[in-house]
């Protein structure tokens, strides 16, 4: 069985029983071979602390949440992405840089780490190369030393995500 997902945004706290009821009838009339059920959704993600010219690059953020924060590159995994490909794609999209995935982080899950909803983040250490210049969801993109980086306050949970990527095991 394949499975589609209609994505439907709701603010925090609305009840969608109608909204889901209207649906189940709607398409139980039009299309009786659908089966449909209605479940809240975790975003997959990832984020990427890349290691470049001797410092790490974090962005500042172009949108809410954290508009104007500093940030690890990352983002949503697209539907038949791996995770390693994604984290390729979002580092080449908000930095212009290639990278060189060295080791996984970690799985972060924390309910509460995104505003926006549940998110699950892959995190990946990697090495950089190319050209840096912001783009996509990357209002600037900076280099910053990793002593410093460790001090500032970063968007969602990056702090640990950096701690935690910089620390010898």
């Amino acid at each position: 069985m394949d499975r589609y997902v209609l994505l439907v945004k709701a603010p925090k706290g609305y009840d969608i029983t109608p909204v889901r009821e209207e649906l189940r009838e709607f398409l139980s009339r039009t299309h009786p071979e659908l089966r449909v059920e209605m479940h809240r959704c975790i975003g997959l993600t990832v984020d990427i602390v890349i290691l470049y010219n001797g410092g790490v690059v974090l962005i500042k953020r172009k949108h809410e949440p954290f508009k104007g924060h500093y940030a690890l590159p990352g983002g949503f995994v697209e539907y038949g992405e791996t995770v390693e490909d994604a984290a390729k794609r979002e580092a080449k999209e908000e930095t212009g840089l290639d990278v060189r995935l060295i080791k996984l982080v970690g799985v972060y899950s924390d309910p509460k780490r995104d505003p926006r909803g549940h998110t699950v983040t892959v995190a990946f250490l990697a090495v950089g190369s190319g050209e840096l210049k912001a783009g996509d969801d990357a209002k600037d993109v900076h280099i910053v030393p990793i002593e410093d980086a460790l001090k500032l306050p970063l968007a969602f949970d990056h702090g640990k995500i950096l701690r935690d990527a910089l620390s010898p095991r």
